[in-house]
Formats: structure tokens, sequence, C-alpha cells
């Protein structure tokens, strides 16, 4: 029995890192929940080595049950090692015409992914900075709790 709970502890994590071997890159950015303004934005930076791997992207959400919309719309700002910068618009539906969450509901939070680009090639190496931020009609959104970029090896498991 004293052996049982180290060796299912030792075989959840082998279990779990072994099928997120494709994942190139993830982190979550917590917004302010009682009000993310839209001109705040979320950073991530992503060191490329490889332009010849292609990689498929994700943007990971977490809202509040509260969260008074079916959707939400971000604006993504790319900012290549150049210094040219590409601007994307992402809409995340969230939820169905009856209110229903299409995420995974873990307590007062539903998780969601959403597919940002897929197949994608970097065309240099260097620093990769991703500039996020809500795209909604209010100046400050209530409810979102944060925002995540998830970036798999094409092919591999999300």
């Amino acid at each position: 029995m004293r052996y049982l709970i180290p060796a299912l502890l030792f075989g959840v994590c082998v279990l779990t890192t072994g099928c997120n071997k494709n994942v190139f890159y993830t982190a979550q950015r917590d917004v302010d929940e009682a009000g993310w303004n839209m001109n705040d934005k979320v950073t991530f930076d992503v060191e490329i080595d490889d332009t010849l791997q292609m990689y498929d992207f994700f943007v990971d959400v977490r809202n509040s049950v509260h969260y008074p919309k079916a959707n939400t719309f971000f604006f993504i700002n790319t900012t290549f090692p150049d210094g040219s910068v590409a601007y994307d618009t992402l809409e995340c539906p969230l939820a169905d015409v009856e209110g229903h969450w299409y995420g995974r509901r873990t307590g007062r939070y539903v998780d969601s992914r959403y597919v940002f680009r897929r197949h994608v090639i970097f065309p240099r190496t260097g620093n990769y900075h991703f500039e996020v931020a809500h795209g909604m009609r209010d100046t400050n959104v209530v409810g979102l709790k944060s925002v995540g970029l998830h970036i798999v090896k094409f092919g591999g498991k999300q």
C-alpha cells in the first residue's frame, strides 16, 4: 500500500508529459476579471530557432460562468524578429444561443481552446512577440479570467 500512491503519481506524471511531447509553447496570462480594459494587452514571447517546422496555434480562454456574452473577440498582433507586424482578429464563440457553454466547466470557470492558425512556418529565427487585446465594443470587459497561447508542432496533440 505504501508503494501504491507513489507508483500512481509516477504513472500520472508519465502519462501527462507523454501526451504533451509535441507542445512547443504554452502560457496563460490573467486579466482583470473585474474589468479588462481594451488598452491592456497580454503578451507572449516565443523564441524560434527552426524555420522548417510547421506549428498549429491555439488561443485558450478562461471565462467566468457569469460572463454575459456568448462570444468574445481578440485582436492579436504579432511582431516578427525584423520588426514587421501582422494584425489578426479572432472570434471565439463561448456559448450556444441557449446559453450553454461550449468549453469545459470547472467550478465557476469555463476553459475553451480555439484554433488561431494551422500549419504555420516561421519565416525567420528569433523572438516573436504576440500581443492580445480584447476586441469587444465595451471598453472594459467583465468576466474573462485569462487568455493563453498554445503552440504545438504540426501533427501533435493539442
